[in-house]
């Protein structure tokens, strides 16, 4: 019996919408790169309003992108802070963004994570977390963020990750109405 494997790919869009190691100076410009993930996710239909990016802190320089790809691919665990994450480690071969050989990266996401994504994001060694949405919006449309409470944000930053919240809120917000209006499956209610 051979046991299938399992193959992340990002759709067909993305190649075309982004070009890794571009630099994104502002934490704006990054979350507008975000956001334009999940409007692009929402509008080729290809999965969920989430968009994500990791980014070296310091320069700006883009080293992975991820979108919600959990309907599309049949998997749970695709949110789009996951993807990007997993794509940043693959790409850097590392199991952690912290390695000293690395300068230190931030992911930025159109919303605020979910519980399992906050877990992630601790574990993935990223120095800082920069969120658009907030989970009231996520919430709004049916979607459950889970167990994720104002200290899970404090045990983040008690480990040295730097969180800021609620960057280009109204844009990111839009998105999630665009999802919404075009009838978009909520998938964990």
């Amino acid at each position: 019996m051979t046991l299938p494997g399992l193959r992340i790919a990002l759709p067909d869009w993305v190649e075309s919408f982004v070009s890794l190691d571009c630099v994104y100076s502002s934490a704006e410009d990054r979350m507008g790169l975000a956001i334009g993930l999940s409007r692009q996710n929402v509008e080729h239909g290809t999965g969920g309003p989430f968009g994500a990016a990791v980014f070296e802190l310091d320069g700006g320089r883009l080293v992975s992108v991820g979108m919600n790809l959990v309907v599309a691919s049949h998997n749970s665990a695709l949110h789009a802070e996951m993807v990007a994450l997993m794509m940043a480690q693959h790409r850097l071969a590392s199991h952690t963004l912290r390695d000293p050989k690395f300068p230190d990266h931030e992911i930025v996401t159109s919303c605020d994570p979910c519980a399992m994504c906050l877990g992630a994001v601790l574990w993935s060694g990223v120095r800082r977390l920069v969120c658009g949405a907030d989970r009231e919006d996520a919430r709004g449309l049916g979607f459950d963020e889970g167990p994720v409470f104002p200290e899970s944000y404090g045990y983040l930053e008690e480990r040295g990750i730097d969180v800021v919240r609620g960057v280009l809120r109204d844009e990111s917000r839009g998105v999630l109405q665009q999802y919404r209006d075009a009838g978009g499956v909520i998938y964990n209610g």
